[in-house]
């Protein structure tokens, strides 16, 4: 009888004891979920890549100050780049060098003479900065810096025979503009146009067997439009907040 009073006594201070022990049990904390973090594309770094396109150049020939005409040489061209990049937030700053194999051609018959004039451009390269701004993977930039042509002139009967040709290198200038979308890790694509500012370079012609036959003056400007595919070195993402 003892023995069943003691454990009934116990249960009831049990009883009385566990809402004040419940009440001194800590509230469970509140704990903030971490913010999410977004993956960012990163422009920074090395990059090698190949391009392809066509462009018209626009040569216009003069002899003595009077005009001969002027004549779209047209063609297609196919090279590489390799430059440069590195990234401050959204803005995109770079270098690059690229360098293509062209075959733009075209002639004009001459306003002053019995010849047709012949522009041949068989190579450019192209030496530039870029400045750009990034929404994530996708690139706007613009461009500028230097230009070099390899160019050929022919001065041809209208038959077709020549008569005379010269050949020179180039230097002028280049703006342009492009947009860059990165499809992949370490991989983007992109469009680009490029304006060249080649200038006027007085031309000193010789015949087929090497005689001086006379002097133009051509002025040379090149549109220039090309698809872009780059393969960039290092990680092609970041994290942030």
């Amino acid at each position: 009888m003892k023995k069943i009073w003691f454990i009934t006594a116990s249960l009831v201070a049990l009883s009385a004891a566990a809402p004040a022990f419940a009440a001194d049990l800590a509230a469970r904390p509140y704990t903030k979920a971490p913010p999410m973090m977004m993956a960012a594309y990163d422009w920074s770094g090395f990059y090698i890549g190949l391009n392809g396109g066509g462009a018209t150049s626009r040569n216009c020939w003069s002899f003595g100050g009077a005009s001969e005409g002027c004549h779209d040489a047209t063609g297609g061209t196919v090279g590489g780049q390799i430059g440069y990049r590195w990234q401050q937030g959204p803005v995109v700053f770079g270098v690059e060098a690229q360098g293509n194999w062209a075959d733009f051609k075209g002639d004009n018959a001459s306003l002053l003479f019995a010849t047709r004039n012949q522009t041949k451009i068989d190579a450019f390269g192209l030496f530039t900065g870029q400045v750009g701004y990034a929404f994530n993977n996708v690139l706007l930039y613009v461009k500028g810096g230097a230009a070099v042509t390899d160019d050929k002139y022919n001065i041809n009967t209208i038959p077709g025979a020549l008569l005379a040709s010269a050949t020179e290198t180039r230097w002028g200038g280049v703006v342009g503009a492009g947009l860059e979308y990165g499809f992949a890790p370490n991989w983007s694509v992109g469009v680009e146009y490029d304006h060249m500012f080649m200038g006027s370079s007085n031309i000193n012609f010789t015949t087929p067997g090497g005689v001086a036959f006379g002097s133009d003056s051509i002025k040379q400007d090149v549109d220039l439009f090309t698809a872009r595919i780059n393969y960039k070195f290092g990680g092609p993402v970041v994290a942030r907040y």
